[in-house]
């Protein structure tokens, strides 16, 4: 709602200018009820459409609504405006462009602000609905040829989404199974006591420990840069591979 010394103004400027109600709201295509609102202080005009307003009624904006009580806008912007006025057509034609521009950019800021607040809330009500409990953690393994000894692999506990049938969790190490697992990565792991070829298990042989997938011949790594493992009585099954933990 504008000021009653605003709204007088504004009324009193178009009647020294001679012009009736009718005369500037059609010259300026504006509903009759918008118009009216402003000279009684139901509302008032955007600062462009008070510039227009003001050209229209041949009067100094700067002059006439920068006293105290009819101030809508701070002395930079007052000054911006004045410079506006200054300007020819082509001028104000290039400062709109700018404008409309910059009014273009931030509205989209302030979209892509908005998506990812709202995002941020549905990935926290997503982990206040997910099921967690605690499973062992046993850190990395290797995927590769150099394994960790399975039984100095330290032990710790891991708060992850529930997994039917994980009985624990452990750690990637190398990228020998890439593309389908990466180094750093955890997978749950189900204590089993034998898979089907094509399976992804974890093994040990001689006590290091490896993830690789089940071969009729021996263990595979998936990454072609890397060399299968031969299938020997050294090698023992600790647990099938069911997925990757996600992170919450």
């Amino acid at each position: 709602m504008a000021s009653k010394e605003f709204s007088n103004t504004l009324k009193n400027l178009r009647i020294k200018a001679g012009f009736t109600q009718k005369q500037v709201y059609e010259h300026f295509n504006i509903p009759q009820s918008t118009f009216s609102s402003w000279e009684v202080g139901k509302s008032e005009p955007s600062g462009d459409m008070l510039i227009k307003l003001c050209d229209f009624y041949k009067c100094d904006m700067m002059k006439e609504f920068s006293n105290s009580d009819n101030v809508i806008f701070t002395a930079n912007e007052l000054e911006l405006i004045e410079k506006y006025i200054a300007l020819d057509d082509i001028g104000r034609s290039h400062v709109d462009s700018i404008l409309n521009w910059e009014t273009e950019r931030v509205k989209i800021l302030d979209n892509n602000t908005a998506q990812l607040t709202e995002l941020r809330h549905q990935l926290a009500a997503k982990r206040s609905q997910t099921r967690l409990r605690l499973y062992t953690y046993l850190g990395k393994i290797a995927c590769a040829g150099t394994g960790f000894y399975f039984d100095d692999i330290p032990t710790d506990t891991l708060e992850a989404p529930f997994l039917n049938g994980a009985d624990f969790i452990i750690g990637v190490s190398g990228d020998s199974m890439e593309p389908n697992y990466h180094d750093g990565e955890k997978l749950y792991v189900q204590k089993v006591k034998e898979l089907t070829l094509g399976d992804v298990g974890i093994f040990t042989i001689h006590n290091e420990c490896f993830v690789k997938e089940l071969g009729d011949r021996g263990l595979i790594s998936r990454n072609p840069e890397y060399e299968d493992i031969e299938g020997t009585e050294d090698v023992r099954l600790i647990g099938r591979v069911l997925g990757k933990v996600e992170e919450i």
